[in-house]
């Protein structure tokens, strides 16, 4: 092998360790249970999920229709329906979280955001964007807080009237989570009382009807996705199911006084992938290396090996 050949493939092989070094620092960070609001991996043993997560699903039910007298408040304070939204001619995008949850709701909002930001539809005049408070004690003042913090975010204050953030009482919210499909335990706190929730993150896109038409799991959303989803449905057009790779804001331990958050279905999915895919392609191209090396020390029939590069 050349000297030039055997730097290379030396230094393939030196990149090739600092990758797998930076994939896996991440992973190995996320098993640990950082302080309250940080965002680590769930505790769990032997890869099942913890017992109070196997109630925290979301079931994609595509075609069931949403709740249309299901009643709630709007922001303004104001009583509405959930119909209201409806109006048989454009979409919604829906989705289910609380608003003062201290982790997972608000990066499934920052995705929201990022991805409407690249939609090239107007909410309100296109398709209409419903959020649903799953805490029947969060106030309307709470939900137009959540609502201006997103809007200036957004960057389209002209838009206010296509975002809409309900609250509402228990029975209109059983209503619209069982229609989703959205699973979701209570939990403790930071004081102990039952005051949050372990769920998952997903959004959906319902048809002007009001009937589920698409499913988007995780926190970050593919903005042609959204796109595509939203047009369908305005065509009353159902989509097929997606992969049910969940994330899930998991819950508060009042003896540790620690959050966990579990994020590992998703994010080591896609560190593995990454790894696998970077190794193969460093792998084979290492391999080259050493067929190009070989052939080049190799006398060629006829000649005889001098050192020397032949002239011309």
């Amino acid at each position: 092998m050349t000297a030039a050949n055997a730097t290379r493939s030396k230094a393939a092989l030196a990149g090739f360790a600092l990758a797998l070094g930076l994939m896996a620092a991440p992973m190995r960070s996320s098993a640990q249970v950082s302080s309250y609001g940080d965002k680590t991996e769930g505790q769990n043993v032997g890869g099942q999920l913890p017992t109070v997560l196997e109630r925290v699903q979301v079931t994609q039910h595509l075609n069931a229709q949403l709740p249309m007298d299901a009643e709630f408040v709007d922001d303004a304070g104001a009583p509405v329906k959930l119909g209201k939204y409806f109006d048989g001619k454009h979409p919604a995008l829906v989705t289910t979280v609380y608003y003062d949850c201290p982790m997972l709701c608000s990066e499934e909002m920052d995705g929201i955001t990022s991805a409407l930001e690249m939609v090239h539809l107007v909410p309100g005049k296109d398709f209409q964007i419903v959020i649903i408070s799953i805490d029947p004690s969060e106030t309307p003042q709470l939900a137009a807080q959540k609502k201006a913090f997103y809007l200036k975010r957004y960057g389209h204050p002209e838009t206010a009237g296509g975002w809409h953030y309900l609250t509402g009482k228990m029975p209109a919210i059983d209503a619209v989570t069982k229609a989703i499909g959205f699973g979701y335990v209570r939990v403790p706190g930071p004081d102990g009382r039952l005051t949050q929730f372990a769920h998952a993150s997903a959004i959906e896109i319902a048809t002007p009807q009001g009937k589920l038409a698409q499913y988007y799991l995780g926190v970050e959303y593919s903005p042609k996705d959204v796109l595509l989803g939203l047009i369908d449905a305005s065509g009353n057009k159902i989509g097929s199911p997606v992969a049910n790779i969940l994330t899930y804001c998991y819950r508060y331990d009042p003896q540790t006084n620690k959050h966990s958050l579990m994020v590992v279905r998703a994010v080591q999915l896609g560190g593995i992938v990454t790894v696998a895919s970077l190794g193969s392609f460093i792998f084979l191209m290492f391999r080259r290396d050493i067929k190009l090396s070989h052939e080049q020390d190799t006398p060629q029939p006829g000649k005889e090996k001098t050192g020397e590069m032949d002239e011309g």
